[in-house]
């Protein structure tokens, strides 16, 4: 047997093992761990040994490797277990599985009873599967199993972070052996007209004519491998294969298995980056693109997207080019754009929906996985809403999981699909793998989610690619295997149990928008066939915040609505501010989430409810204090700095604290009309006690009584008290008049009501600047009397009489 780099480390992991029951091991690409690691605990670990892989490619190939080591076919010692399909015995030792299945595993028997070990191969793809199977199998650990040997492999993670997860577990490094690689990039950046499959051609042909041996290309998918495989004109020497999770398994051995003449260009998806060794590669063609799952909200799911790889993806996938002689690596990018590369990419827990892993946690136990051992912990407010979202869905009901969220987590499916399908039954199977699924239809086609039904059915016709739609079938023909029959439900109906957040209600108007029954906006193009129509159910969008465009929908009526949701369909009755009308609008309504299916005036609504709405236009439109209003606010204030158990009347205190004083005082108001008229003197004084009051009136009257005996309000806005009367009304006032000590300030007024002088000393004008305003005013009023001597005169607001 061929020695590897691996073979060197094997005894420091193995004494790490029999020592902690847990270790880290660092090996680069090609070293050899993932096919010598089992077979050689096989003798020091008691019980089935059960390794995880990202990829199914991976899990198979992994196998098929240590089974051939053994000179055994797969399924005797060396087996697997992968999505849809199993090669194990009763004699199977080491187990090589796909994430997932791992965490079913543990959910059914977190003891693992009969398995001695747990190998994470790969953990720093950093998959959401892989994050949270450790998190398990540690809780597991330490609860049940302490004889549970755990082992962390990884080929560029920074092995510090997650010793330390596993209570500093010890760290075995393998140095590896590569080959020397030279790097070749672009001279120039590509113009942004190039386009993709045209660049990545280009580079190919170049690389085919000028390095020796074979070729690896990474595409970011099946569509981009196919498009630039259709696109290859190389010499005849060379055989293209194609490498991709989705292939046949006889097609994926082809691609990996050496050339047996000519060269080998083998066009793979990023399945190729590790685990995997691909005979005769001496050549990489790396095309910088990534595809990688990430958050939805347009789906509400994760999706696979496409961006820039990150610089420790290149370095993986360069690596691959010195396996096994000296080689090259092309990049599809120049040396100086590869700084703008992220360092590495983003763990999937930070980017991926949390509706799978918030289901896996509550059956757990878990609750928000606060006491779970987490490499990187999700994030409590993406989590939060992927709960509020398993709460609709009927999966947890306060935050524990209920029977039927069991179930779902049972599925291979996304829980929006997966409370589809058991709700709907065996019928939901298709249109549960087309949701799951890209989009078999070509760009520019109907919104229409019916056509895509239509293109399972004959994809010729709608022009549907044809290897998207024979994974949906071949996809949909297993979920049925896993459903219950049901009474049969309309396509709409069947993905209004998916998305009832998504049911969508036209608006008004002419352009095709949709109120969402979960409260947000979504377009349709005008030209489209679903503009028109009322109901729709949308299970796609560009996931914009503010009003997304839908991407994919389907027509829904009214009685197919009521048919399923009927129990969340009821009446409710609104009392609202309409800003638009200015007034109070109290309605009756019929809801469904968002949507206000009926609509009718509310007669005699309650007048609480009323009153509490027109505070909320009180907010919008402002105060409007009436002058007393305001002369009362002015007094109050000016006695709060001797006085400070008095309320603060400013207007901000006010607006903070109306549902206080204002909604008592608010019976009969409901509109900006009623409410510009409203004084809210006699609520400002309610805000007084009657001691305050007293105290109020004594220091700071609201009115000054003149020698009539009229009250003249006391205007306290100013620095001073002021008060405005008639000259002739103060006759006979040899005393200027006051407020507690403080002189008030008098605007003396001419008959026709102008100022003529303003005094805080009354007796003082009598006796000076009297006699001038005399002269001046005599002339311009001589009906009215001007006494000589004011301040022995009577009060008048009276004329002279005739003759007089």
């Amino acid at each position: 047997m061929t020695r590897l780099p691996i073979d060197d480390a094997i005894p420091d992991l193995l004494d790490a093992i029999s020592a902690a029951g847990r270790a880290v091991l660092m090996a680069p690409p090609g070293a050899g761990k993932t096919t010598r690691v089992p077979l050689a605990m096989l003798d020091r670990v008691p019980g089935r040994i059960v390794m995880l892989e990202p990829r199914r490619l991976a899990a198979r190939a992994a196998a098929e490797r240590m089974a051939e080591t053994l000179g055994e076919p797969v399924g005797q010692t060396v087996g697997y277990r992968i999505r849809g399909e199993a090669k194990v015995s009763k004699g199977t030792r080491i187990e090589v599985v796909t994430e997932g299945i791992l965490t079913r595993m543990l959910q059914s028997d977190p003891a693992l009873e009969g398995i001695g070990a747990l190998i994470f191969d790969e953990f720093h793809e950093r998959s959401l599967n892989a994050d949270l199977g450790l998190a398990l199998a540690w809780e597991a650990r330490g609860a049940l199993r302490d004889d549970l040997v755990l082992v962390v492999m990884s080929a560029t993670l920074d092995a510090e972070p997650v010793a330390a997860l596993m209570d500093d577990a010890p760290v075995v490094r393998s140095e590896g052996r590569a080959f020397p690689v030279e790097t070749i990039w672009l001279d120039r950046p590509l113009p942004k007209e190039t386009r993709f499959d045209r660049a990545v051609t280009d580079l190919v042909t170049r690389a085919v004519a000028e390095a020796e041996g074979g070729v690896l290309v990474f595409l970011p998918g099946e569509g981009e491998i196919r498009r630039v495989a259709g696109a290859l004109d190389l010499p005849a020497e060379c055989q293209v294969h194609m490498l991709f999770g989705a292939m046949e398994m006889k097609a994926q051995r082809a691609a990996i298995r050496p050339a047996t003449s000519g060269r080998k260009v083998v066009l793979a998806t990023a399945i190729a980056e590790t685990s995997l060794t691909i005979e005769d590669v001496r050549v990489v063609v790396d095309a910088g693109r990534a595809r990688r799952a990430r958050f939805d909200p347009g789906s509400g799911m994760s999706r696979l997207v496409t961006e820039r790889e990150s610089r420790a993806e290149a370095e993986q996938r360069r690596g691959r080019a010195g396996r096994v002689a000296p080689g090259t690596c092309y990049r599809m990018w120049t040396r100086g754009e590869e700084g703008a590369l992220p360092a590495f990419a983003p763990p999937e827990i930070e980017v991926a929906d949390l509706a799978p892993l918030a289901l896996e946690l509550a059956l757990w136990g878990s609750g928000d996985g606060a006491d779970l051992a987490f490499l990187t912990p999700p994030n409590p407010g993406v989590l939060t809403e992927a709960r509020t979202l398993l709460t609709e869905l009927g999966a947890l009901d306060g935050g524990r999981i209920t029977d039927h969220g069991k179930t779902l987590a049972r599925l291979p499916l996304h829980p929006r699909l997966g409370h589809m399908l058991t709700r709907a039954g065996r019928g939901a199977a298709d249109l549960a793998a087309l949701l799951a699924e890209r989009d078999p239809l070509p760009r520019g086609a109907s919104v229409d989610l019916a056509l895509r039904l239509a293109a399972l059915r004959d994809p010729t016709r709608h022009n549907a690619n044809r290897g998207t739609v024979e994974r949906i079938r071949a996809e949909a023909k297993r979920l049925a295997r896993l459903a219950k029959d049901r009474p049969r439900m309309s396509p709409a109906e069947m993905a209004s149990l998916a998305y009832p957040d998504r049911v969508g209600l036209r608006r008004k108007g002419d352009q095709p928008r949709f109120l969402l029954s979960g409260g947000k906006g979504a377009m349709l193009d005008e030209g489209d066939p679903l503009a028109g129509e009322r109901l729709i159910v949308v299970t796609d969008t560009d996931g914009n915040p503010r009003e997304a465009r839908i991407r994919q929908a389907i027509a829904m009526t009214e009685g197919e609505l009521r048919a399923v949701h009927g129990d969340a369909i009821g009446w409710h009755k609104v009392c609202d501010w309409s800003k638009r009308d200015g007034r109070v609008v109290a309605r009756e309504q019929e809801r469904f989430g968002a949507l206000v299916l009926d609509d009718r005036a509310w007669k005699n609504a309650d007048p609480e409810l009323v009153a509490r709405a027109m505070l909320e236009g009180v907010r919008q439109l402002g105060l409007t204090p009436s002058p007393a209003a305001q002369r009362f606010r002015a007094r109050v204030a000016l006695l709060r700095d001797s006085d400070p158990d008095l309320p603060d009347l400013s207007d901000e205190a006010l607006m903070e604290t109306l549902d206080d004083w204002l909604l008592p005082h608010l019976a009969g108001v409901r509109t900006a009309a009623e409410w510009k008229r409203f004084d809210i003197l006699d609520a400002l004084r309610a805000m007084l006690t009657w001691d305050q009051m007293q105290r109020l009136d004594r220091a700071a009257p609201a009115h000054f009584t003149t020698p009539m005996e009229r009250r003249i309000p006391i205007d306290y806005g100013a620095e001073v008290p002021e008060i405005e009367v008639r000259l002739q009304e103060m006759f006979g006032v040899t005393e200027h008049p006051r407020v507690g000590r403080t002189p008030l300030r008098v605007t003396l007024l001419s008959p026709a009501g102008r100022p003529v002088q303003t005094t805080t000393d009354l007796p003082a004008f009598w006796a000076t600047s009297y006699d001038d305003v005399r002269k001046d005013m005599r002339g311009r009023y001589p009906k009215h009397p001007w006494p000589d001597n004011p301040a022995e005169a009577q009060p008048t607001l009276r004329a002279k009489r005739r003759g007089g």
